[in-house]
């Protein structure tokens, strides 16, 4: 079983694959390191050895390359900061909405959640006071 970074690979799946398992890696970066480990990218996880998976440990550490709770952290910080300084980000950020232009009127539910009806078909008949509670104070 392959553990890089506190996060088990999958062991059926192409190494190429499986290292984009790993939060802040994608593809390309996850190809460049196995390029530079020289492992065979169709290798399964499951055929890895534990100097091979050594080599992709060390490489993401030595390369300073933020990974996992580090740039979850990082990313958390930067968006606390956007929204202390009070930029249209962080306002945006505060306030659960979409930060990157998108249209709000009739999208935006990922965002913004289950639509709530606002207001109602028909107007509500104001409440009738009891008779003689407005004249009995004097």
């Amino acid at each position: 079983m392959a553990r890089i970074s506190g996060v088990d690979l999958p062991k059926d799946k192409r190494v190429d694959i499986a290292i984009s398992y790993l939060y802040g890696i994608g593809r390309k970066l996850g190809a460049d390191i196995i390029a530079e480990a020289q492992i065979d990218p169709a290798t399964r996880v499951k055929n890895l050895t534990e100097a091979e998976v050594g080599k992709i440990s060390s490489i993401i550490s030595t390369r300073e390359i933020k990974v996992e709770g580090d740039l979850r952290r990082e990313i958390q910080a930067n968006v606390r900061r956007m929204m202390d300084i009070g930029s249209y980000r962080g306002f945006r950020h505060r306030r659960n909405l979409p930060c990157r232009g998108q249209r709000t009127k009739t999208n935006a539910r990922t965002r913004r959640g289950r639509r709530k009806t606002v207001g109602s078909a028909r107007a509500e008949k104001p409440a009738a006071a009891a008779p003689g509670a407005a004249g009995s104070a004097k």
